[in-house]
């Protein structure tokens, strides 16, 4: 009898494949209206600005009349070109969707009323909403805002690093509404820029952070020993030499989530007060054993 199983592990490929794009598709979808709520919803009626193309946007809309909606899709296209040279055909069809479903989702809601009429609240509630939006959208591979692609050419001309350019940029757009809407709306503009920039941290890496550790001891068995017990994670030894006494040693990598880091801590204290840690921020862990757990 032939066996099939080697055919049968292509139809499951396709099938995760066209399961992981329609998520994709569906997530780019929900934040780029997102974004478009609040812009129409909090910020474009209160006169809070936010960073970027979407605040040049905000700013000639403001200065021409223009829909914010067709603004947005302009001024974005150009960068959808350069995206697909720097960054590839994938981001840049994403970037692409996305844009236009904030382009649209803008000018549809233009003429809803607003929910609130409290720059305060609208600075908090907008930039969480579009916080939240741009980080689905960037955690999905796409984009909706071409500041960051034009910072990296920047980047590659001047001795600025990429978030110093997106900076400056950012902070020259939010100070110009100052002398337009005057300088109170432009202080409720950075508050509505800070929340949106945590937001997408917490977006883009989830709220469990996870922990990337080295130890280097004299009693690594020990300590490995006592990790697997206490928190229930795995260990690997890895080989190291010493580039000054050119000594062997025996190095710890484990990963743990940050609610363990402490416990973590104490263990290496306890056993070796001398050891070498190193702990590090981990964006994503796939694979192993690895899960995450309530530490006791």
């Amino acid at each position: 009898m032939e066996l099939v199983s080697p055919q049968l592990e292509k139809p499951n490929h396709k099938r995760l494949k066209k399961i992981n794009l329609f998520k994709r598709i569906v997530m780019i979808l929900f934040g780029a209206i997102l974004v478009a709520v609040g812009l129409e919803i909090f910020l474009v009626p209160n006169q809070i600005m936010d960073g970027g193309i979407v605040g040049i946007s905000m700013l000639l809309s403001y200065l021409t009349g223009f829909k914010l909606g067709v603004l947005l899709f302009v001024l974005n296209l150009p960068f959808f070109f350069l995206g697909y040279k720097q960054i590839g055909k994938t981001f840049a069809l994403s970037t692409l969707f996305g844009v236009i479903v904030m382009s649209v989702s803008t000018y549809y809601l233009h003429s809803v009323p607003p929910l609130t009429e409290d720059p305060l609240l609208a600075a908090v509630f907008g930039g969480i909403v579009i916080g939240i939006g741009v980080g689905l959208v960037i955690r999905y591979g796409g984009s909706l805002d071409g500041t960051e692609i034009l910072a990296i050419l920047f980047n590659k001309k001047t001795s600025f690093s990429v978030g110093q350019i997106v900076l400056f940029f950012n902070l020259f757009i939010l100070g110009s509404a100052g002398f337009l809407f005057g300088w109170e709306r432009a202080m409720y503009s950075f508050i509505a820029y800070f929340i949106v920039f945590k937001l997408l941290d917490v977006v883009i890496e989830g709220f469990d952070e996870t922990k990337l550790v080295w130890i280097m001891s004299e009693e690594p068995e020990k300590l490995g020993s006592c990790i697997l017990s206490s928190l229930g994670r795995g260990v690997t030894y890895l080989s190291g030499e010493g580039g000054y006494t050119g000594e062997y040693k025996k190095v710890i990598f484990c990963v743990v989530t940050r609610l363990e880091e402490a416990k973590l801590k104490e263990i290496v204290e306890e056993i070796d007060p001398q050891a070498f840690l190193a702990v590090g921020n981990i964006h994503e862990v796939r694979g192993g054993h690895f899960k995450k757990r309530a530490v006791h």
